[in-house]
């Protein structure tokens, strides 16, 4: 079947152009001092079934770490946009063991849709950022309720406290936690009758993840 020329790809000597900063990543994420309770510990190891990790977009960061140091063997898989600057970061994120659905809520949607959901399908966890790709930041939007509610996988809510951080000026304020600082990591698991109803679970589940995470 031929690749659908709608989604961009990266190859050959790109990709490597990334190998220093995916390595800077994954050294800088293991000096961060992660601060966890016994009941988010219990969580974050869940491991029966597949979960889906929703986390604002400008906690992105820690999503590596996070799965290496709490779901290790446990492959994660995150919807990417199908743009150009999406395949980029499809190459990052496979440098640091993460897989990719390419498309988003404005391009290809049902496509990624589809396929993040045969991926959880398939026993891997899902990483969601409801108000990526473009924002408004923390504006949830309803995608991560349809993905729970067709696969009916359990939604963690994954929130952050940073001591030390800096902020880039990007659309959603992105956090780099400065390296060997404390990270309070903090997490929810969404009652799963409120999927039922995806209009009323929206703002249940965003006031829950901004709660979790307090700028």
């Amino acid at each position: 079947m031929p690749a659908d020329s709608s989604i961009h790809t990266l190859a050959g000597w790109r990709r490597w152009l990334l190998w220093p900063a995916a390595a800077l990543v994954r050294l800088w994420g293991r000096t961060l001092r992660f601060e966890v309770t016994a009941a988010d510990l219990a969580l974050l190891e869940k491991r029966d079934v597949p979960v889906a990790f929703v986390l604002w977009h400008n906690r992105l960061f820690l999503t590596p770490e996070i799965h290496r140091r709490y779901r290790r063997g446990k492959p994660l898989c995150a919807l990417i946009s199908a743009s150009r600057d999406g395949a980029w970061l499809t190459a990052f994120f496979g440098l640091l063991g993460m897989r990719a659905v390419r498309g988003s809520s404005s391009r290809l949607g049902r496509t990624a849709a589809s396929g993040l959901i045969e991926a959880i399908r398939s026993g891997l966890d899902a990483g969601i950022t409801p108000d990526g790709p473009r924002g408004p930041c923390y504006d949830f939007k309803a995608g991560a309720v349809v993905v729970a509610r067709t696969t009916g996988i359990p939604v963690l809510l994954l929130g952050c406290r940073y001591y030390s951080a800096w902020r880039l000026r990007s659309w959603d304020r992105f956090y780099l936690p400065a390296p060997w600082s404390r990270v309070e990591v903090h997490c929810e698991l969404a009652p799963a009758e409120w999927m039922a109803d995806p209009d009323a679970a929206v703002p249940k589940l965003a006031a829950r993840l901004r709660e979790l995470s307090p700028d």
